[in-house]
């Protein structure tokens, strides 16, 4: 399968990886910074008949693609997606999906016109952990879910956001919650049942100046099934990331997942006693060299199988948007000082341009 990733900066080495052990011939490469797609080349190895791009759009015209993965700056997602679809492209695109609801909602539709797969690259929804404790959702073994909650307690310094200036701003990019924090936003959303009520959240800017945005977001989602979620996200924690943990509360069990990115279950706590607690600890361990964790791999897998066998993949555009929304209602939520009903229909994160 002819595969080509538009966007070779900081997350690129996971999807080349990922792309390569499952086998995809990767003919082309694309960035405005011809030296970082010379970079990967060199770095993996790539065969010479491997090409080099500074446009997409040429890119695509020239080349005979069946999968693209996108992980270009944020605010460039949509954009770009769009075109790849009307040309019959299926696609990975790099968390969020999109910076705005109505961006996500196209790009929704012209994949069920166009007949194209689309996936968001929640990748930890692939962790060994996280599908151990989806199994546990499934099969209804929490009984009913009072509550869940989602802690992401990281850092991001100066030097983070001079890499790459399309960081830390409203148009390119969203703050912690929408860079940092959405992947564990999902898991929250999806374990809890999805279909949320309304929200409540604070932003603030305590200790990045040079940003335009948060890096502080606690949220609370009250969910249509009674139950409740609790988020909180920063980038300020001292010296360096703590962790990110995913807790989810029944009336017959409790878990705790946590590590870099919720890769280690560290609490399993179940009436029916199924499975001892230790021998799950032990099996659903993982031990990612850094946040993004192993869930590119498998993510890909599953999107060739869906481009293959014409099915959904394990994570939709459709879960792209729910994890868009629910940040840009934390976002609404914060600017307005008030609770924000569910769903929501047209708004994007320049809307919140000034906030701080």
């Amino acid at each position: 399968m002819n595969y080509a990733l538009i966007g070779c900066g900081r997350i690129s080495p996971n999807h080349i990886s990922a792309a390569i052990l499952n086998k995809l011939n990767i003919v082309a490469l694309c960035d405005l910074d011809i030296s970082k797609s010379q970079k990967l080349i060199k770095d993996f190895g790539l065969t010479p008949t491997t090409k080099i791009y500074d446009d997409y759009k040429e890119m695509i015209k020239k080349e005979d693609i069946t999968l693209i993965a996108i992980a270009t700056e944020s605010g460039n997602h949509a954009s770009i997606a769009k075109e790849c679809i009307k040309n019959g492209i299926n696609l990975i695109i790099e968390k969020p999906i999109a910076l705005s609801l109505q961006d996500a909602d196209e790009i929704i539709s012209l994949s069920e016109e166009y007949n194209v797969v689309v996936s968001a690259c929640h990748q930890n929804r692939f962790n060994k952990s996280i599908q151990k404790i989806r199994e546990a959702v499934e099969l209804n073994r929490f009984g009913r879910l009072f509550h869940g909650t989602a802690h992401i307690r990281w850092n991001r310094g100066k030097d983070y956001y001079t890499q790459a200036p399309w960081r830390g701003t409203w148009d390119q990019d969203g703050g912690a919650l929408m860079n940092q924090c959405i992947h564990n936003i999902d898991l929250l959303r999806w374990m809890m049942g999805n279909d949320i009520e309304e929200v409540f959240a604070y932003t603030d800017n305590l200790n990045h100046p040079y940003i335009e945005t948060e890096d502080l977001g606690v949220g609370l989602i009250k969910f249509k099934n009674g139950s409740y979620g609790i988020i909180e996200g920063t980038t300020n924690i001292y010296p360096k990331n703590l962790e990110e943990t995913l807790y989810l509360f029944g009336e017959k069990g409790t878990i705790k997942a946590g590590g870099k990115s919720v890769n280690i279950i560290e609490e399993w706590m179940f009436q029916d006693k199924l499975d001892d607690a230790e021998e799950v600890k032990l099996k659903y361990h993982e031990n990612p060299p850094s946040v993004y964790g192993f869930g590119h791999n498998p993510l890909y897998t599953d999107v060739i199988n869906a481009i293959t066998n014409k099915t959904q993949p394990y994570v939709t555009a459709i879960d792209g948007r729910n994890a868009l929304e629910l940040v840009l209602a934390l976002y609404l939520s914060a600017k307005e000082g008030k609770s924000v009903k569910l769903p929501l229909k047209n708004l994007r994160s320049s809307d919140f341009k000034g906030r701080f």
